[in-house]
């Protein structure tokens, strides 16, 4: 008999969702807006101000994804058809696409070696060539892959050199933390994902963090759409159907109790994969580079050296599909990607090699003792084939 499937990163409930949706039921609020949809921005709020952020104000608008969030984020920083958008190239494709959607262009950068995101070298070579060619970037989107953060001093530095705003994509980073400061309060302006996979989920939906009561305002006014303070229904700007329904805010509230567990979950399974692979040569666990970085590890990653292995990550990849247990390439870059293949790339190739050798290992916060289980025997079993 086949065993049960052991997924890469699966919804993981706290216990207090059912209350907080059933009292949405009880008192009608099937809509978007309404207590928990206010609870849970509130919730957010104080998270991510419990930090070493004392001189940044923290204000939160629910949105219905992580993707709704970088669109208005994009337009909250003016960013119109014909401008340049600077992306990080080694991420999901949501990371990108709200750049298409107003008709601008992504031009994208390599990822650097320690935290394997936006490389500041590479960023700064970007963003002066793109200046000679008469196009100064509008944004910069810089993401921190699979929770780790990025270089935010370096990248921070480059974008104030030239002036260009930076949009804090923190869709796998909530519970995350740079020098104690919670990832996504670094940007002009941030993102947050709770997509069925992430470290919390509202089953889909997302968050934009402002730094002004103003911006989460605008960006509450543009995602219910731009309807004006009139008693008709009157529109002197385009609007977006993008705000978080109160039943999907309700699963949120009872997952922002969980969250901190979550986290320490996932870590403690970063350290279960750094213990299996610690006398298998030519794999290695990526974490944190130094202890300014903490990193939520919502997926934990490797990189298999095939020349020291004599095997690839794809087949490491086959045979954990061939036990029922999900593993999964990293981001393929998105300048290599058939969508974008016209677009500029600025970069050496690493994004490209991290591809190759990359593999994201089952994480979640809810796997059990016998799915560590098989997981470490199928591993050993392969290494040792």
């Amino acid at each position: 008999m086949e065993q049960s499937k052991i997924w890469l990163s699966s919804p993981h409930m706290g216990g207090s969702e059912r209350k907080f949706v059933n009292e949405a039921f009880e008192a009608n609020w099937i809509a978007p807006l309404g207590p928990n949809v206010t609870g849970f921005e509130l919730d957010i709020e104080s998270y991510l101000s419990n930090s070493k952020n004392e001189e940044t104000s923290i204000h939160v608008a629910a949105l219905s994804s992580g993707t709704a969030a970088l669109h208005l984020a994009l337009i909250l920083l003016g960013v119109k058809a014909g401008d340049e958008v600077l992306c990080q190239s080694m991420t999901f494709a949501a990371s990108a696409n709200p750049i298409m959607y107003l008709g601008a262009t992504p031009v994208f950068v390599d990822s650097e070696s320690d935290t394997l995101n936006l490389c500041p070298i590479q960023l700064e070579k970007a963003i002066e060539d793109r200046i000679s060619k008469g196009k100064k970037p509008k944004a910069i989107i810089a993401v921190h892959l699979y929770g780790m953060p990025y270089k935010i001093d370096e990248v921070q530095q480059v974008a104030d050199k030239f002036e260009i705003p930076i949009i804090e994509d923190s869709a796998e980073a909530l519970g995350s933390s740079y020098k104690g400061r919670k990832c996504g309060t670094f940007g002009e302006i941030g993102i947050l994902s709770f997509n069925g996979n992430k470290i919390i989920t509202t089953s889909g939906g997302g968050a934009l963090v402002a730094k002004s009561k103003a911006v989460k305002q605008k960006a509450i006014f543009l995602a219910t759409q731009a309807r004006d303070d009139a008693p008709h229904y009157q529109h002197t700007e385009i609007g977006y159907n993008y705000r978080l329904s109160n039943i999907s805010a309700g699963i949120g509230r009872g997952q922002m109790e969980v969250l901190d567990a979550h986290v320490n979950l996932r870590r403690e399974m970063n350290l279960f994969y750094r213990d299996i692979f610690l006398n298998i040569d030519g794999v290695t666990v990526f974490s944190e580079p130094n202890d300014d970085y903490f990193c939520n590890n919502w997926l934990t990653i490797i990189s298999v050296d095939a020349k020291v292995t004599g095997k690839t990550r794809e087949q490491l990849r086959l045979y954990m599909e061939g036990l029922n247990i999900e593993c999964r390439p990293l981001w393929k870059p998105m300048h290599l990607q058939p969508v974008f293949k016209n677009m500029p790339f600025y970069g050496d190739g690493l994004a490209e090699e991290l591809f190759e050798s990359g593999l994201c290992l089952p994480s979640g916060s809810n796997l059990t003792d016998d799915d560590r289980e098989r997981i470490g025997l199928g591993i050993n079993e392969f290494f040792k084939a």
